[in-house]
């Protein structure tokens, strides 16, 4: 299996210059990429363990794979103007609700793998609040803070619009999912109190016991369902590779699993450890397969 690449200049170099991302900059024209599947991707621990499985699949079944990690942002605009083949996830119908309202048309929902996902405001189960409500009251605990991960997440928009109608005296501030979770996991050791930007199917609520605050004005939305999105016309292009996403379907102990296998994981190992949950859910991937 070739390591998967992570292509952060080019992804630069196309929005500096404004033509689309991976456009412009010494990528080769579609017409030239043969069987050559482009996969992008966020570094939020579900997405990077799903397209390193499908990685695995798709070149199990001869094809050749690169795979791009990047923001949200220029991954939908990447995807839309067909320079991305596919979005390993999408979660919708909230969390990339502006996203989808400017490219979904542009884009075609190709699996949903997971049904359901949930986004909020997560505090270790040993904090003695239960509701975004009682925020403001506990805000000497919390030292008037959130942590999020990056800025252009939909759960990050999800959390500033729930500052402003709860009317909560909290900063906001962007981090990374590595530096939300590891903040995290300090606070724990420590038993101090923290709210973090939080999200399932995700590792931490196996490793950690967590809950989220209630939001009983909505503005985190209910279940998500977690797709895949594909440039338009993919499916007709390739559609051997769209009936193996269409098939992909995981339950919460799965993609948990899953998580649990890459956590950690150094460069090089990510096919071992990927094999692995392959062989210990065979028959889950045999159904998947066209």
């Amino acid at each position: 299996m070739k390591k998967i690449h992570t292509k952060w200049l080019a992804l630069l170099c196309a929005a500096a210059v404004g033509v689309g991302l991976l456009a412009g900059c010494g990528q080769p024209p579609r017409e030239d990429v043969g069987d050559t599947i482009r996969l992008a991707y966020v570094n939020w621990a579900e997405g990077v363990a799903v397209t390193h499985l499908t990685t695995v699949l798709l070149e199990d079944m001869g094809y050749n794979v690169e795979a791009t990690m990047a923001d949200v942002a220029p991954i939908y605009s990447s995807v839309a103007q067909g320079n991305q083949d596919i979005m390993i996830e999408t979660w919708l119908p909230h969390t990339h609700e502006a996203y989808f309202d400017r490219y979904g048309d542009q884009v075609e929902l190709i699996s949903t793998w997971y049904d359901e996902a949930r986004i909020g405001l997560v505090v270790p189960d040993y904090v003695t609040i239960d509701s975004i409500e009682e925020l403001n009251d506990a805000r000497e605990q919390f030292n008037g803070r959130i942590t999020g991960i990056d800025a252009g997440a939909g759960i990050m928009a999800s959390s500033e619009n729930a500052i402003e109608n709860y009317g909560l005296d909290y900063e906001l501030v962007a981090s990374s999912e590595a530096a939300m979770t590891a903040a995290l996991q300090s606070a724990i050791e420590n038993d101090d109190w923290i709210v973090v930007t939080g999200w399932s199917p995700h590792w931490k609520f196996a490793r950690y016991d967590l809950k989220y605050l209630e939001d009983p004005k909505g503005d985190f939305g209910a279940t998500e369902l977690v797709h895949s999105a594909a440039r338009l016309g993919f499916s007709e292009e390739f559609p051997e590779v769209a009936a193996l996403f269409g098939n992909m379907k995981f339950d919460a102990e799965q993609i948990g699993s899953l998580m649990d296998v890459m956590d950690g994981v150094p460069d090089g190992g990510e096919e071992r450890a990927v094999r692995s949950w392959i062989a210990e859910n065979q028959q889950v991937v045999d159904s998947w397969m066209p």
